[in-house]
């Protein structure tokens, strides 16, 4: 597996191969979104509609409006997402507006652990959790394949054992 470096030859860097986040992370967001903000509007339409009066029912379709605002920022979200093995770290990038990029050395990671709520559970997906010596270089790749999440945790504990058995 080829896994690049950042070593810069004149003008052509050789890149990470990055690695999205699979499509069910976002069904389940957006379920998950439509479900809170469908049970809000109907418990501020009747409230309002029971208290108020019907004209200021209408007010529930505020969060209707955030409904359709959010189903498009978790998509944009969803796809910021992504991973890469490199030969000696882990590099993990996510934002939209504030590009964030986590890497993570495999000597430094002390711990990995592949995590699964009961919603995860329901859409097959799950969580890998690197801890490290420093708190502030801790890092999470949520939503893979428990298949894939399983692989990952196996490689990186591997390859943390393996850097960390000169320290």
């Amino acid at each position: 597996m080829e896994t690049g470096s950042m070593e810069s030859t004149g003008n052509t860097a050789a890149e990470p191969v990055w690695t999205g986040l699979p499509p069910g992370l976002l069904r389940m967001r957006r379920l998950l979104l439509v479900v809170w903000l469908g049970l809000l509007t109907i418990v501020v339409g009747l409230l309002l509609g029971l208290l108020a009066g019907p004209a200021w029912a209408a007010f529930a379709l505020l969060p209707l409006a955030l409904m359709a605002w959010g189903l498009h920022m978790l998509g944009r979200n969803w796809r910021s997402w992504r991973y890469a093995e490199r030969a000696d770290d882990l590099l993990i990038s996510r934002g939209v507006l504030w590009r964030e990029e986590t890497v993570v050395p495999y000597g430094r990671m002390q711990l990995v652990e592949v995590t699964s709520g009961p919603v995860e559970r329901h859409f097959g997906l799950a969580s890998v959790q690197l801890h490290t010596a420093a708190a502030a270089t801790d890092a999470c790749i949520p939503g893979l394949d428990p298949a894939e999440a399983e692989r990952l945790r196996d490689r990186l504990t591997e390859l943390g054992e393996a850097r960390s058995a000169g320290l």
